[in-house]
């Protein structure tokens, strides 16, 4: 991936150090821990940074002891609770961390849990780690010693610079609470120095001044073991916040983490998909190809679904309808969720337009309605349900087709979960790898509804204003990944 100039003038302001003595060290380090990494992912997009791992769709005994007999280390569970209610959210951790703990138990497997959500910190926290310690601690002789909050996530351009969480915006570096995703009617936050998000979201219970912060000075200073101190010294399960703008600075971290595990520390993570690639030792590995992705006879077109509503989605899909790409575009008016069966009706006739264009060989890009429209109501219980119940109607757009396409294309992380879970009816699937920086591909397994089938996932919040277009181009062969 191409450095932007922005990444490039972070860098500098921090001197290097010695990296092939890093990777040496952390490869060391980690083939002496010996404990699965288990990812619990609130929506598909976790698994951007990462190739060739198993994401389990359920949550079954059955599918985790497949999953702690993988010789991965890490594997990934897709709750989808970022589009889950509270109490949904609550019930499913708690059903989780119960499971693999009898399986950890069962097998003699220790293991490691990163609860891993956005990088602009939306999400149901503290409830979802809150209820992971609960059980862990109640179920065993385990303490969880302390959280590490590690929103780092170098592909999406977030970065944390003196305990401050920021997002790139083109070429500017903006606190996380100035920009849209912090105004979210569900998970909405007004703190962007992460000690002070700590303290707000868990309304006041940890302090920003009881956080132990680990900067960017020691991690490019190389001192593990002053790192590794801080950590021996959290307990109680205070929060630990870590400084990132390079991979190299999440490995470092690692690195002292695990001399602090292999002193009897136990940690839980909040973090974004950076540190499941180091954690899990997955290697670096180019952007997909036409040629990976693309790789049966099928002459139909491919379809892409555009649900997400930010404004980052919004200017990829106008870039989309700009270009002289051969595709059909087609709205899907989201707004009849007021009508009385409006929204089945929407759904047969979006369908019929899909499926004739699609049996023709051509693209299509459905696309729910951009206008945003109020409910009459401050519940955010209320508004997440009907945000529930359009995104089921999506869905059964890709879960109706009598069609197979090509490639699905599923923009936005509520929308492509669904989609990978209720309309195709995925298990278990293989990470791929990306298709570009930071947007992960699927196979789809054979138990889905159209198996062997490249399924992109794209986050909202990801890529530049050409992105989309750049990953259909590639998937239509008018284009390669660089």
């Amino acid at each position: 991936m191409n450095e932007s100039r922005q990444t490039v003038k972070l860098l500098e302001l921090f001197p290097d150090l010695d990296r092939q003595w890093v990777e040496e060290t952390l490869k060391k380090a980690l083939a002496g821990l010996d404990q699965k990494i288990v990812v619990l992912d609130d929506d598909p997009t976790g698994v951007q940074t990462v190739h060739d791992v198993s994401v389990y769709t359920d949550w079954e005994i059955d599918s985790i002891e497949k999953a702690f007999a993988e010789d991965q280390p890490i594997f990934f569970i897709l709750t989808n609770s970022r589009g889950l209610t509270a109490q949904e959210t609550k019930t499913v951790h708690q059903q989780i961390a119960k499971r693999v703990l009898v399986v950890s138990q069962k097998t003699g497997k220790p293991f490691i849990l990163i609860s891993r959500s956005d990088s602009t910190l939306r999400g149901h926290y503290p409830l979802e780690t809150e209820v992971l310690r609960n059980v862990i601690e109640n179920g065993s002789d385990k303490k969880i010693d302390g959280e590490i909050i590690f929103p780092f996530f170098k592909e999406g351009g977030r970065f944390t610079i003196n305990n401050i969480h920021y997002v790139q915006e083109g070429e500017d570096l903006l606190p996380a609470a100035d920009t849209e995703f912090a105004k979210d009617k569900t998970f909405g936050y007004t703190k962007s120095h992460l000690g002070e998000w700590c303290e707000e979201k868990t309304k006041g219970v940890f302090k920003a001044e009881k956080v132990t912060f680990i900067s960017l000075d020691d991690l490019r200073g190389l001192k593990i073991d002053a790192i590794a101190d801080q950590l021996l010294g959290v307990s109680d399960f205070n929060k630990i916040v870590v400084n990132a703008i390079d991979y190299v600075d999440v490995k470092v971290f690692v690195i002292a983490l695990v001399k602090a595990i292999k002193k009897g520390k136990t940690f839980i993570f909040r973090s974004a998909a950076a540190v499941t690639k180091v954690l899990g030792g997955v290697p670096d590995k180019a952007l997909l190809t036409h040629d990976e992705l693309i790789l049966s006879e099928n002459r139909n077109g491919g379809i892409v679904i555009v649900g997400s509503h930010v404004n980052k989605t919004t200017m990829q899909l106008e870039a989309l309808q700009k270009s002289d790409l051969p595709m059909a575009f087609i709205e899907f008016n989201q707004h009849r969720v007021l009508e009385k069966g409006g929204l089945d009706e929407e759904v047969k006739r979006v369908i019929s337009l899909v499926e004739e264009k699609i049996k023709d060989g051509q693209l299509v890009a459905v696309y729910t309605k951009r206008e945003r429209f109020d409910l009459d109501t401050d519940d955010k219980e209320a508004q997440l349900k009907i945000s529930i119940e359009i995104s089921d109607a999506v869905t059964a757009i890709i879960a109706n087709l009598s069609i197979r396409p090509n490639f699905i294309i599923a923009k936005g992380g509520i929308t492509s979960s669904d989609i990978g879970t209720k309309a195709l009816r995925v298990k278990r699937a293989k990470v791929m790898g990306q298709i570009r920086p930071g947007i992960p591909v699927w196979m789809t397994g054979q138990e889905s509804l159209f198996p062997g089938l490249p399924y992109v996932i794209f986050p909202g919040n990801v890529g530049t204003e050409t992105t989309l277009l750049e990953a259909v181009e590639i998937l239509m062969g008018k284009a390669d990944a660089d």
